[in-house]
């Protein structure tokens, strides 16, 4: 498969707990989305779905109980296959992504610049190392580079969101 096959041409969450996100989360869902689509790699393994269609992929993500769902299918609409994960193993690293976070944005409207920089690398960290347990998850089933399965953790953070 060419290098512009082994990618995502659209993404999609599927959130049904949430009719509307606060427009800053919105945001951030659309930018990494868009920035996702722009340049990634995604490269679904023949060892794990059998013979996988030529991309480049549709992906729509989904918790479902404790359960991160992947499904994924080609642009021209040939399924690839479903692949759940775990969502234990993120839990943690999702509930000090958004405590940072939101002291992040608190921060930003009342601190130094010392402050919000030592809360923008812990943000970062923690966004880093979830990344890199979900290249983990993924590993030997679907093939990522770091920016994609750094946007796809902002995404699986989105999914964390209820009403």
């Amino acid at each position: 498969m060419g290098e512009s096959e082994n990618r995502i041409a659209r993404v999609e969450i599927d959130n049904p707990g949430v009719v509307r996100y606060h427009p800053d989360v919105e945001r951030e869902i659309e930018v990494a989305i868009y920035d996702l689509v722009e340049a990634n790699v995604f490269a679904p393994d023949e060892a794990h779905f059998g013979e996988v269609p030529v991309g480049p992929y549709v992906l729509i993500l989904r918790a479902q109980g404790r359960q991160l769902q992947f499904d994924i299918a080609s642009d021209a609409g040939v399924a690839v296959g479903a692949l759940s994960l775990p969502l234990t193993p993120f839990r943690k690293i999702i509930k000090d992504y958004f405590t940072v976070c939101e002291s992040y944005y608190e921060a930003i409207r009342s601190s130094s610049p010392a402050q919000i920089e030592a809360l923008d690398m812990g943000r970062r960290g923690l966004h880093n190392e979830g990344s890199g347990q979900l290249r983990e998850l993924l590993d030997g089933r679907i093939t990522l580079d770091h920016d994609t399965s750094r946007r796809l953790f902002t995404l699986i953070c989105a999914l964390h969101i209820r009403a």
